[in-house]
């Protein structure tokens, strides 16, 4: 009834079973979440149902904020980490927020209830001399003219150029793609749009990818898609993850995903200049909060350069 392994336990009254499909269906339908969020906040909803039933209520009138704070209080029992506590959090706050609009509850028990505070790590990225590093083993290994090698290229330029998300970039149809004016168009989380400019060594990339490359990879029934895998149809986000974490294996650089280039050219922008209001539209977070975690890198290697370098560090 729900996406892949989230369903409703069996042993279920009648309505929590009729009360998960319905939160489904608004998850998909009406805030057209990915089949991966969706999976994810069903998860936890099903979960926190469980714990209410085991409390001893058979509808959802009798969840109030201490029922919230002992199923939270049970995960940290169970050793979760406060990144996960945190998202669980956020997923029973949506979930009651939902369940008041739609009258299912009288009042909202999750207005009430405070996120554990997730220790914010470092994002790894790869210095600009690595990165160049990278980027000239892609190119090298495009030089026998290969579709794939070029389609690879073409990835990682794009990939740094842009710090789109990998699934932004495996979305992308060729009408998203502005060739005159290198920019291309995304749609992120929440299907909200956004143009990103990208520079010159992706346009040049691109360029030989769409015009060379691309009609000799596409077949009856590829579709619109950008990048398409060795059998013509629209590449996943696993060889994307596979060919970054090749690329990077050549040169011997610190291995990062696809998700560590973005890191990378969010921090390469700020560190160049670029101011954070700017970077944080480019890469499409909600937040001017989730971009500042890059001047914290930026931060932390200045301190590095200068305890390496200054007599009196």
């Amino acid at each position: 009834m729900t996406p892949d392994d989230v369903s409703a336990n069996p042993s279920w009254p009648e309505g929590f079973t009729v009360l998960l499909t319905d939160y489904e269906r608004h998850l998909t339908a009406e805030r057209d979440l990915s089949k991966h969020s969706v999976r994810a906040y069903l998860g936890d909803v099903a979960d926190l149902l469980d714990h209410l039933i085991r409390l001893g209520h058979n509808d959802l009138a009798g969840l109030d904020i201490r029922g919230l704070r002992s199923w939270l209080a049970k995960q940290q029992s169970l050793g979760k980490a406060r990144s996960t506590m945190s998202r669980r959090a956020t997923a029973a706050r949506v979930f009651t927020a939902w369940a008041q609009r739609t009258g299912r509850i009288e009042t909202d028990p999750g207005a009430l209830l405070a996120s554990p505070r997730p220790h914010k790590s470092l994002p790894g990225v790869l210095n600009l001399t690595d990165t160049r590093a990278v980027l000239d083993a892609a190119a090298v290994a495009a030089d026998d003219g290969s579709p794939v090698g070029l389609r690879d290229l073409a990835i990682m330029e794009l990939l740094y150029a842009t710090g789109i998300r990998v699934g932004e970039l495996c979305a992308l149809d060729i009408d998203d793609v502005d060739t005159s004016r290198r920019v291309v168009r995304v749609f992120g989380k929440g299907r909200k749009e956004r143009s990103v400019p990208y520079g010159v060594p992706a346009a040049e990339a691109m360029a030989r990818w769409l015009g060379e490359a691309r009609p000799r990879l596409a077949r009856h029934g590829s579709g619109p898609g950008v990048f398409l895998g060795a059998r013509g149809g629209r590449i996943d986000q696993r060889a994307v993850r596979r060919l970054v974490h090749e690329r990077i294996a050549v040169v011997e650089a610190p291995d990062l995903s696809p998700h560590g280039l973005r890191h990378t050219a969010a921090t390469h922008l700020l560190e160049g200049g670029a101011d954070l209001r700017s970077v944080q539209e480019l890469l499409g977070h909600a937040s001017l909060a989730t971009t500042q975690i890059y001047t914290h890198v930026s931060t932390d290697r200045l301190r590095k350069a200068y305890e390496q370098a200054h007599p009196r560090a």
